[in-house]
C-alpha cells in the first residue's frame, strides 16, 4: 500500500477512537433521520446547548465523504455510518483560534431507507466543533446535531445566542436553589417570596414573587447582590430566559425553604411553581448527547 495512504489511514483509525465518545452516544440512536440536522428544527434551548460548549462555530461547504468501515468506528450505532468529511471553510462565524481555508472532521449520520450513508458533497453545513490539538485544520464536532444544514435563518438565530454567551454581563449559569423565604403580608392574601439560587460562578441570583389581594402575582428575577425591586422576568428565548428554564428543579427543594411553618411552605412552593409555569417548558428537539 502507498506510505501516505497507509498513513492516511492509520491517523483516521485514531481519530476515529478519538472522536466515538462525543459522536456515539446509546442516545443517539434514538429515532432520527438526517432531517435532524436541519437548523429550523432545532429549539433555542437545543442551540444554546451546543453553542455554549463549542469553541468554534464555522460555516462550510462539504467537498469529499468517505465512509469510515464499521471496524474503525467503534461505538458507531445501529442504523448508523461515519463519515469522513473534508471541507471547504467558507466563514469562522464565531471562535478564537485560527482556522484555515479547509478543514476535515468526523460525523455519525442515519442511513438512508436503502441503507446507505446519504450524500453530502456540496451541502453547506453550519458546525459547532472543538479544535483537536496537534492537528491543524481538523474540528470535532460536540455530537452529531453538531452538523446542521446552513441557512441564513440558523445564523441569524444563533448569532445573538453566541454574542449573548460572551457578553460582559452574561448572566451566570443556574446549578440549583439555595434558599426560599416567605413573608406574609398585613392583608389576607398578600405575600412576598425571594428565592435564592446557586450558580457556577457564585454570582448571586434571586427571585421575588409578589402577592396582592385581587391581583394577579408578579415576580421578576436579580442578577446581582441588590434584589431589585422592580425586575421583571426574562423574555423568552434569552440566555436569562434559557439560565433559568432550563436549569431550575421540577419543584423548590424542601431543605431550601427556610421555616417550618407548614402555610409558609405551601405559599413557597406555589410561588415557585407559578414561576416555572411563567418561564414554560425548556423544550428540546436534538439529542443532548456530548453536551
Amino acid at each position: 500500500m502507498n506510505p501516505i495512504k497507509l498513513l492516511k489511514n492509520k491517523l483516521l483509525w485514531e481519530y476515529s477512537c478519538a472522536a466515538s465518545l462525543a459522536l456515539a452516544s446509546p442516545a443517539v440512536a434514538a429515532a432520527q433521520d438526517f432531517g435532524a440536522m436541519e437548523g429550523p428544527s432545532a429549539t433555542y434551548a437545543d442551540l444554546t446547548d451546543l453553542a455554549e460548549q463549542s469553541s468554534l462555530v464555522i460555516r462550510a461547504e462539504i467537498r469529499r465523504q468517505t465512509v469510515v468501515k464499521p471496524e474503525r468506528a467503534p461505538g458507531l450505532a445501529p442504523g448508523f455510518a461515519r463519515l469522513y468529511i473534508e471541507a471547504r471553510t467558507i466563514a469562522l462565524i464565531a471562535g478564537n483560534e485560527a482556522v484555515g481555508e479547509s478543514l476535515d472532521y468526523l460525523v455519525d449520520v442515519p442511513l438512508t431507507a436503502k441503507g446507505k450513508p446519504p450524500k453530502l458533497k456540496k451541502m453547506e453545513v453550519l458546525l459547532l466543533a472543538q479544535p483537536v490539538p496537534g492537528r491543524p485544520g481538523t474540528v470535532q464536532l460536540l455530537s452529531p446535531e453538531s452538523q446542521m444544514l446552513y441557512s441564513p435563518g440558523l445564523e441569524q438565530r444563533l448569532r445573538p445566542i453566541l454574542s449573548g454567551l460572551v457578553a460582559s454581563d452574561a448572566p451566570p449559569i443556574v446549578t440549583g436553589v439555595s434558599d426560599a423565604l416567605t413573608v406574609q403580608g398585613n392583608l389576607t392574601g398578600e405575600s412576598e417570596t425571594q428565592i435564592f439560587l446557586e450558580t457556577e460562578s457564585g454570582a448571586p441570583v434571586s427571585m421575588s414573587i409578589l402577592r396582592r389581594p385581587r391581583q394577579v402575582p408578579v415576580w421578576g428575577v436579580s442578577w446581582g447582590e441588590i434584589i431589585d425591586q422592580a425586575a421583571r422576568p426574562p423574555r423568552s428565548e434569552t440566555l436569562a430566559w434559557y439560565r433559568l428554564a432550563c436549569a431550575l428543579p421540577p419543584s423548590l427543594p424542601q431543605r431550601s425553604i427556610l421555616s417550618n411553618d407548614p402555610e409558609i411552605r405551601r405559599l413557597a412552593q406555589q410561588d415557585y411553581q407559578f414561576v416555572l409555569q411563567q418561564l414554560g417548558p425548556c423544550e428540546r428537539t436534538l439529542t443532548k448527547s456530548g453536551v
